[in-house]
């Protein structure tokens, strides 16, 4: 099953077990969302990604330059361990990890999450990439990634026992649309996905056609 496919079967999933007018007003946040201009704010090609250093899942500082330095960076930014979307494109990944690091690429996976609730996740999937934590998004708002979560969906997001104050260790409530981006080893942007529509994502297919095409 691809990565889409697995997607949509979430969603459905979703769709079956919640009240309607709860997946109705899900629906409507996601709508929200896509009509504003977060999307077009965001970083696009030829610009300069901000440089990082961020713990990973054990607390270790990684630094982009150090990344960079051994060619290409692939960024993938997601919500969190507690969106089921998010575990499935970072296991599609994982997946395909080997014909990503045999392009001579270096992936790296980011969310807002504190490195303990990133750890488990990282141990779920078997995840052979860091994962690393951007307490407050800074680092996704400069990519220019992040939104205010809807009020509508506090109330829906604790009833399900997502609790992204303890999470994130952050009382904003803020996440980053899931994103993924290819940085040239100078730091500038080759290639990205954008979806303020969280259930969709880009397949590693996708990500590996990229590579190819700017493999020198």
């Amino acid at each position: 099953m691809d990565l889409a496919t697995e997607l949509k079967a979430v969603t459905e999933n979703v769709r079956q077990q919640i009240p309607p007018e709860t997946f109705s007003a899900m629906e409507a946040a996601t709508a929200h969302l896509a009509a504003s201009t977060l999307a077009e704010q965001a970083l696009k090609r030829g610009c300069r990604m901000p440089e990082f250093n961020l713990p990973d899942a054990t607390g270790k500082i990684v630094r982009s330059v150090n990344l960079r330095a051994n060619g290409p960076l692939l960024i993938s930014f997601y919500r969190g361990h507690w969106c089921p979307y998010c575990n499935l494109e970072l296991k599609a990944l994982q997946e395909r990890l080997d014909d990503i690091a045999a392009k001579g690429v270096t992936l790296v996976a980011i969310s807002p999450e504190t490195p303990d609730q990133s750890l488990p996740l990282q141990q779920k999937h078997a995840l052979n990439f860091p994962v690393l934590s951007d307490i407050g998004n800074h680092i996704a708002k400069q990519f220019g990634l992040v939104f205010a979560l809807d009020e509508t969906l506090k109330p829906i997001y604790q009833s399900f026992g997502i609790d992204l104050k303890a999470y994130n260790r952050d009382d904003s409530l803020a996440l980053p649309v899931p994103a993924t981006y290819l940085i040239d080893g100078d730091g500038t942007v080759l290639e990205y996905y954008i979806n303020v529509d969280y259930r969709e994502r880009i397949a590693p297919e996708a990500v590996l056609e990229w590579l190819d095409r700017f493999r020198t």
